[in-house]
């Protein structure tokens, strides 16, 4: 796991063997975040990265000037890889919450520039995030949602939706 820009630029962050997340190809996360710079200014902004994983993406986030970064995440591995990796930096602004993204959509009271949503593709309920973060109003007006998800899944017909970008095998739909 590389951290592509800002602060942090380059740093190498090695998971432990033991984590059950799928982490996003650098190639993948490289294009996403050419992608994003061109839209958003991320100095000041406040994130959400659900299913968090490694909390490569939240990183990257912080490193190039987020002012807050929510991190969700349910494993007990990735939540203490998030924690270490957060100390060694010396990360102060990057919350990490571990629990079940559905049952923290609901409760949450945070509205934000920035969510991002890096599920199990084999997820029974990958489909219903989008609609979940719009439900729940968690999108700060004129923010942006990418959803990363396979192939199988097509959300051109969202009332949100944005648009569909595609590398390898890694297919980040964008919601406004």
């Amino acid at each position: 796991m590389r951290i592509i820009s800002g602060t942090f630029k380059g740093r190498r962050l090695t998971p432990p063997k033991n984590i059950t997340a799928r982490p996003t190809t650098d190639f993948a996360k490289e294009s996403l975040f050419n992608l994003l710079q061109n839209r958003m200014d991320f100095e000041g902004v406040d994130m959400l990265d659900l299913f968090a994983g490694t909390g490569g993406i939240g990183i990257e986030f912080v490193s190039r000037g987020a002012r807050e970064v929510t991190s969700v995440e349910m494993a007990h591995t990735q939540q203490n890889f998030i924690i270490q990796t957060c100390k060694l930096l010396g990360i102060n602004n990057l919350q990490v919450i571990r629990g079940d993204v559905f049952k923290f959509i609901p409760t949450c009271r945070t509205k934000f520039d920035f969510i991002y949503a890096d599920p199990p593709y084999a997820l029974d309920k990958l489909t219903s995030i989008p609609d979940l973060v719009f439900e729940h109003g968690l999108l700060k007006e004129g923010g942006l949602f990418v959803l990363e998800h396979s192939k199988a899944d097509d959300f051109s017909a969202h009332p949100h939706f944005a648009e569909h970008r595609k590398y390898g095998n890694v297919n980040f739909t964008f919601f406004q």
